[in-house]
Parts: structure tokens; C-alpha cells; sequence
């Protein structure tokens, strides 16, 4: 599903793509950025995976990119649970005492 970077709110369109300028119903952020790019890899030149983009500063602002592709993500998980995940582990191993 296709989700904002920011906040983990799915984007319903029946777009293929965000414009430009559009953000996030939920939290304001931009939806066609790097940090939404199927493409977007910190580790590559330019921090893209098509080796031939511009450098973009502001990966969360909104980029005029034409190889653009929103990326399919499953949900952000909350930090809570993975908090409440490692308690859990941590008592069946230890006990609750």
C-alpha cells in the first residue's frame, strides 16, 4: 500500500501518482518526495537507485523528479509495540517477578 513517509497514513488516489504539490491529509507532509521513491537508497550516489537523478537536499520536500515512483510500504510500526513486544519476550524468559 502506498503511505506517507511521515506519519504511515495510506494515500487512496486514483492516481498512479501524487502531484508535485500534494501532501498528506494527515500530517502535512509531502507525498512526492525521495523519502516516498521506490528509488530512494541512502546508500547509493544522490541517495537513488537510478545512478543518473539530480541531487535533491531536502529528501522531504517536494521534488520535481520525472523517474518518480511512490513505493509500496506495509504499516509503520508504533515504537510502543515493539516496546510492549520486547517486555513480553523479555518476562517469558525471565518471569514476571
Amino acid at each position: 500500500m502506498k503511505r506517507c513517509h511521515a506519519c504511515g497514513a495510506p494515500w487512496v488516489s486514483e492516481k498512479k501518482q501524487p502531484g508535485v504539490k500534494e501532501f498528506c491529509e494527515q500530517c502535512g507532509a509531502y507525498l512526492h518526495c525521495c523519502l516516498n521513491c521506490r528509488f530512494y537508497d541512502p546508500s547509493k550516489h544522490n541517495a537513488c537507485a537510478i545512478p543518473n537523478t539530480d541531487w535533491v537536499g531536502d529528501k522531504t520536500a517536494a521534488c520535481f523528479c520525472d523517474e518518480f515512483e511512490f513505493a509500496d510500504r506495509d504499516a509503520p510500526v508504533r515504537p510502543e509495540a515493539k516496546r510492549d513486544e520486547a517486555r513480553s519476550a523479555f518476562d517469558r524468559l525471565f518471569g514476571d517477578d
